[in-house]
C-alpha cells in the first residue's frame, strides 16, 4: 500500500520539494497550514507529514514549534536539509518597474529583505500562507504584482521568472522534519529533540538541568525558548542533543532531567541528517 505523506502546500512549495526528497514513491497530500499537516498525521489521515522547522537565516518556524509542544501524539521521525533559492515571479505581461505588491510567506519575505529594500523600496509586501500560495495570490491580484517562490512554482503555475537567487545569503538552507505517530529506531548516529519547563523561576535551575547533559558528555546542538502562553515571563525550553533516547547515557540524563523539571516532552529520536543522505 502506498504511503501517504502530507506537506505544507500547495504544489510548488519548498515543503513539497522536501517531501519528494524524503520519499519520491509516496502519495503526496497538500495541506494549507502547518497545523493541518500535523492534524492529518495525528488523526492518521496520512502516514507522515513534512514541515519546515528552522531556517539558517531567519531561525525557527514558530508554528512548527508550537505544534510539537501542543500535539503530544506527534513525533519527529526524520530530518532533512534543503538549500533554498528564492525567485521573483510575475505574470507574463507585468514588468519589473510596474510591480506594486510582492506576495510571499513571511519567512521568504524576510530572507529576501535586502533584495526587496534595494530593488523595490516603496512596494507593499503582503504575507501569504506559503511561497506557492503567494503565486496564486499574485495571479489573482488586481494590481501589478510579484511573488517570491521556488523556481519550480514558476513552472507549475506558468508564470514568468523575473529574477533568481534573490535571497540575502547564498548559504540559505531550511531544515525540515518528518512528523509521525512514532519516532525512529536507533541508528548509531541520532539526534533527540525535547522540551521542558519549570514551575518555579529560580536562579540556577536551567544551568543545573543542562548540567545533566554536560556532565555525561552529551553534545547539545540547539537551545531556544518559547513563551508558555500561560504566564508572562515563563518559558518552555526547546533542546536538541546528540544521541538516541534509548542510548544508556541519554536515557540516564533524561531521567535526571525529568526529576528536575515540571514537564518534559520528548519530541523524538531520529537519524541526524548527513549531506550524503
Amino acid at each position: 500500500m502506498t504511503r501517504k505523506v502530507a506537506y505544507l502546500g500547495p504544489r510548488g512549495t519548498f515543503s513539497e520539494e522536501a517531501a519528494m526528497a524524503y520519499d519520491r514513491e509516496s502519495q503526496l497530500v497538500s495541506f494549507s497550514t502547518i497545523y493541518a499537516v500535523g492534524e492529518a498525521v495525528r488523526s492518521r489521515i496520512v502516514d507522515e507529514g513534512v514541515v519546515p522547522i528552522e531556517n539558517s537565516l531567519e531561525g525557527s518556524v514558530n508554528d512548527t514549534l508550537d505544534l510539537l509542544i501542543n500535539q503530544k501524539e506527534l513525533y519527529i521521525r526524520w530530518e532533512l536539509i534543503l538549500p533554498i533559492e528564492h525567485c521573483l515571479l510575475t505574470k507574463t505581461e507585468v514588468s519589473k518597474r510596474e510591480i506594486k505588491v510582492i506576495y510571499s510567506h513571511p519567512q521568504a519575505l524576510a530572507q529576501c529583505g535586502k533584495y526587496i529594500e534595494k530593488e523595490f523600496p516603496t512596494v507593499q509586501m503582503v504575507a501569504s500562507l506559503s511561497t506557492a500560495a503567494a503565486v496564486e495570490d499574485m495571479k489573482g491580484s488586481l494590481q501589478p504584482s510579484a511573488a517570491i517562490a521556488p523556481k519550480r512554482a514558476g513552472k507549475i503555475y506558468e508564470v514568468k521568472i523575473l529574477s533568481e537567487g534573490i535571497q540575502g545569503n547564498q548559504n540559505n538552507a531550511t531544515r525540515f522534519i518528518v512528523l509521525s505517530n512514532m519516532d525512529n529506531d536507533s541508528t548509531g548516529s541520532d539526534k533527540t529533540s525535547m522540551c521542558f519547563s519549570f514551575d518555579e523561576d529560580k536562579a540556577g535551575t536551567l544551568y543545573q538541568t543542562l548540567g545533566e547533559l554536560a556532565s555525561r558528555g552529551i553534545n547539545m546542538r540547539k537551545i531556544e525558548s518559547r513563551p508558555t502562553k500561560k504566564l508572562l515571563g515563563r518559558y518552555i525550553f526547546m533542546v536538541d542533543i546528540d544521541g538516541h533516547r534509548n542510548d544508556a547515557v541519554v536515557r540516564d540524563a533524561l531521567s535526571r532531567i525529568r526529576a528536575q523539571v515540571s514537564d518534559l516532552r520528548i519530541f523524538g529520536s531520529y537519524p541526524r541528517w548527513k549531506e550524503s543522505a
